[in-house]
């Protein structure tokens, strides 16, 4: 890979990836981190790669526009938890606390985007430990362990061994969203496919998904352009 620049206001980084299998030059954004990426086959010229993502300029700005520009978390700024925008500001004493739609934050507040996110993460897994739990016992099957990680392709998975992983960024998303995930998780331990037996399940112990499924698909990529390393 390597990394180029579209010209303009502002510049657009480009990543560069050659493929062997690849037969012509494609375009991607991911929806996730903004991140555009130029795939083209071996024998290709970087200078065509480049051309072609001149000629989609104005796509490519477009699709930027949309998805909105990252957030580095801190004091002054506004995310959402469990769904709901909360106000980042200075807290007294040792405790991150939450109220009436803020969240106060005490210590160096240079500090206080690192310091939020390990709270959240905390959060996220005596939250999503709950929810597994729930699911587990109305699926009648037990999972073996659950681990939180920063995942960008999915928001959650299960192996054949009954371990669950899951996007601790599930705690921003508003509470039924979080426990659909985890009841589709949950689900696998009884169908590791995607088969109507599967669905069937999700169904049985979480109920109507339709509404959770749609909203992940169109905001829950906006629950990654929150950065928290500022």
């Amino acid at each position: 890979m390597s990394d180029k620049f579209l010209p303009g206001e502002p510049p657009i980084p480009l990543i560069l990836r050659r493929s062997a299998r690849a037969r012509r030059i494609s375009l991607r954004i991911s929806q996730l981190d903004g991140r555009v990426t130029l795939t083209l086959p071996k024998r290709v010229p970087e200078r065509e790669a480049l051309a072609f993502a001149g000629e989609k300029e104005g796509w490519i700005r477009k699709h930027l526009a949309a998805r909105g520009e990252d957030v580095t978390v801190g004091i002054g700024s506004v995310l959402p938890i469990g769904g709901m925008m909360h106000e980042v500001v200075r807290g007294q004493g040792r405790q991150i606390g939450f109220e009436d739609g803020r969240v106060a934050v005490p210590g160096a507040p240079e500090r206080a985007g690192r310091r939020l996110v390990g709270h959240l993460k905390t959060l996220a897994r005596a939250r999503l430990a709950e929810a597994s739990d729930h699911y587990a016992a109305r699926l009648g099957r037990p999972y073996s362990a659950m681990k939180l990680r920063d995942t960008r392709s999915r928001w959650g998975s299960c192996t054949s061994e009954g371990n669950l992983m899951y996007s601790w960024r599930l705690i921003l998303a508003p509470p039924p969203v979080l426990d659909y995930v985890v009841a589709h998780e949950v689900a696998h331990l009884a169908e590791m496919n995607h088969s109507p037996a599967f669905w069937d399940q999700v169904t049985r112990i979480y109920g109507d998904y339709k509404e959770q499924r749609r909203w992940l698909r169109k905001q829950g990529g906006d629950l990654h352009r929150y950065r928290f390393d500022g």
